[in-house]
């Protein structure tokens, strides 16, 4: 072993002994869902999200509550859901032939899965309506952007407010160290800026630390 792999091994192992192992304890692949990336498919000096274990309170569906621009949220899950739904009567996707099963209000106080398929229902009316924009306080914005465009500000604008309103966020996103931060999903193919949920979080962490 060169000089230099040796140095960089002695220094890697103390680095790694500073985090919980259990987050990188093995997951049975039998009967997980489709969807879900198992905490050992981390590489060295990676940690996937898992929502398995505490650093699932990153996750967007963690209800992690938060007051934004003077409205309250369960999760950033909700907030992110909430913008397909209509804000009031004179919204062109509140149309009569249009059925929503959730008013704003409601998908706004949801967090997990039941905010997630509040959305998928809110995506479908979408596609009817052949729109592909959502709304925040009255302004509206493309809904799927290759660029960091509103969307993708105001997300990040929700995940600041969640961190700054939940110590237990700072503290266990801080705690992750320089691990490079994984989602335990699997990511769409060209999917927008703001679902790279986990770049959002190394950027805020750098923040903390400096």
């Amino acid at each position: 072993m060169s000089n230099r792999l040796l140095v960089a091994a002695l220094f890697l192992v103390p680095a790694m002994a500073q985090y919980p192992p259990h987050w990188w304890t093995p997951v049975p692949e039998e009967g997980k869902p489709d969807w879900e990336i198992l905490p050992q498919a981390a590489k060295p000096g990676e940690v996937i999200l898992s929502k398995r274990n505490e650093l699932g309170i990153l996750s967007n569906f963690a209800a992690t509550p938060f007051t934004l621009r003077g409205d309250h949220y369960a999760s950033v899950e909700g907030f992110w859901q909430m913008m397909l739904y209509p804000e009031g009567p004179l919204d062109p996707r509140a149309k009569a032939e249009i059925v929503w099963k959730h008013t704003r209000a409601e998908v706004a106080e949801m967090s997990g899965f039941q905010a997630k398929d509040a959305g998928t229902l809110g995506e479908e009316n979408m596609r009817k309506l052949g729109i592909n924009w959502v709304t925040f306080q009255g302004r509206r914005m493309t809904y799927r952007s290759a660029a960091k465009g509103e969307h993708y500000r105001f997300i990040v604008e929700a995940m600041r407010a969640k961190l700054a309103q939940n110590p237990k966020v700072r503290e266990i996103l801080l705690s992750t160290g320089n691990l490079i931060l994984l989602p335990d999903h699997i990511q769409e193919t060209g999917a927008p800026p703001e679902w790279q949920y986990f770049k959002i979080w190394m950027e805020l962490r750098s923040e903390l630390v400096r």
